[in-house]
């Protein structure tokens, strides 16, 4: 079997497990939502969602998708990715300090990890006051894929 579809399956089922722990009803609208995203490589916004989950519950409604990012964001399963235009889309939550590259054009996300940001927050909450907590940084540009063509 596929590396990758396995690593999909084991973060579906990491999903469910930690609604269900959680008391979280698993209805199929729900079930779909989560399929969707966990095996997407990509940043999906709540429409893309929702479009493609209604290709297997057609009865879906988009409260639905937005309820069920709502929950599987506050449980860090996934987090939004801001994009310049203002827009948002969803991502599988990643674990550790990595950092999110973004294809402009396919959509295809990547992290990387190794950068060291220490001196940057140090000056930045020196020269404005603030204490500084936590950062999230985002490249955007084209992948390899995308770039060749």
């Amino acid at each position: 079997m596929n590396e990758s579809k396995i690593c999909y399956e084991d973060r579906r089922e990491n999903w469910i497990d930690s609604l269900r722990s959680r008391g979280y009803r698993l209805t199929e609208p729900r079930q779909v939502v989560i399929d969707v995203l966990a095996y997407s490589s990509r940043a999906l916004n709540a429409a893309e969602i929702y479009d493609s989950a209604r290709k297997k519950y057609s009865s879906l409604g988009l409260v639905s998708v937005y309820r069920t990012l709502e929950k599987l964001e506050e449980l860090e399963l996934i987090q939004k990715v801001h994009h310049p235009d203002g827009c948002q889309s969803y991502i599988a939550g990643f674990t550790g300090h990595q950092h999110l590259l973004l294809c402009n054009e396919c959509g295809l996300t990547a992290f990387f990890e190794g950068d060291d940001l220490v001196p940057l927050i140090d000056n930045v909450s020196s020269d404005s006051g603030f204490d500084i907590q936590d950062h999230w940084l985002q490249f955007f540009g084209l992948c390899s894929n995308c770039k060749s063509v």
